[in-house]
C-alpha cells in the first residue's frame, strides 16, 4: 500500500512539473448575490462564473458533477467558498446546468482548461 501512494505522489508531482492541470475533487455550492465579486465586477448569476479561494481571477476551470457527470466551463471571478469541505461556488446558472440547484450542493470534480 505504501509503495502505490508513494507512486501515486510521484504521478501527481511530475504532472504538475510537466504543466498539466491537476485535477480538484471536493463539494461546490452555487450563489445568486449582485454585489461585486472580489475582481471588482458585479456578480451575474446568469454567468459561468464562480469563486475559489487562489485560482488567479480569469482562469477557467471545467467543473463536472460526479453525481450526473454533466459539466460546465465558468471563469474564475470571486474568492470563496467559505465553508469548510467546499472547493468552489458556481453561479446559479453554472449549478444548473449541472443539475444541482435543488440540492445546493454537490460532489464536483474540476481541472484547469
Amino acid at each position: 500500500m505504501r509503495k502505490l501512494t508513494i507512486a501515486a505522489a510521484s504521478l501527481a508531482m511530475l504532472s504538475l512539473s510537466s504543466g498539466m492541470a491537476a485535477a480538484q475533487c471536493g463539494k461546490a455550492s452555487w450563489y445568486a448575490l449582485t454585489s461585486k465579486t472580489a475582481s471588482g465586477e458585479r456578480m451575474n448569476p446568469s454567468a459561468m462564473t464562480a469563486a475559489h479561494r487562489s485560482l488567479p481571477f480569469g482562469t477557467k476551470v471545467r467543473v463536472t458533477n460526479k453525481q450526473n457527470g454533466k459539466s460546465v466551463v465558468v471563469r474564475i471571478n470571486d474568492r470563496g467558498p467559505f465553508i469548510k469541505g467546499r472547493v468552489i461556488d458556481l453561479s446559479k446558472a453554472a449549478a444548473g446546468r449541472l443539475g444541482f440547484i435543488g440540492h445546493g450542493h454537490t460532489s464536483i470534480c474540476m481541472a484547469k482548461v
